[in-house]
């Protein structure tokens, strides 16, 4: 079973990865995964996380409300995306004629918007954490530690790439 995880773990690993590289895609010029691609990383993550976790019947009643949020936080991310590849693609010229506070004020509302989601799944998360065994907590560090990492990862080879451009 512990195989299985860990192989979990590694496609995780590689799907967060993938989107993170779509998160910066408008910045490193990678192309961004299409809808189809998200939904199906998504639908990946979430088994990939309850796998993981091997929930018992009793936790099971926790698990919607944590798989809702984690869908209405790749769906909000995959608008945001498309938001920034539109402008991107449109305002090429137009970032030179920016206003620089209107660009401020819309990094802000995205930033408020993510940290919306993100207190949503940690309220999502908290009731079933709370009835995790050790084990289940040990797996769930574990995940979550692999995708920080991954992400790390994706970070700082988009950062040496942007300077490499440069």
């Amino acid at each position: 079973m512990m195989k299985a995880a860990v192989a979990a773990i590694a496609l995780l690993t590689t799907t967060s990865s993938l989107a993170y590289a779509a998160e910066t895609s408008s910045t490193v010029g990678v192309v961004q995964p299409s809808a189809a691609d998200q939904k199906s990383l998504t639908d990946m993550r979430v088994g990939i996380v309850k796998a993981a976790l091997q929930l018992t019947p009793d936790q099971e009643k926790y698990w919607p409300a944590i798989e809702d949020a984690i869908r209405a936080r790749a769906k909000n991310r995959q608008a945001r995306l498309d938001r920034i590849a539109e402008l991107h693609d449109s305002a090429t010229d137009a970032l030179h004629q920016s206003n620089p506070v209107e660009l401020m004020q819309r990094r802000a509302d995205r930033l408020i918007q993510r940290g919306g989601d993100l207190k949503k799944l940690a309220d999502a998360w908290e009731p079933l954490y709370k009835t995790l065994s050790e084990d289940q907590k040990t797996r769930m560090s574990f995940v979550s530690y692999v995708v920080m990492r991954g992400m790390r990862d994706v970070i700082e080879h988009s950062r040496e790439s942007e300077e490499d451009d440069e």
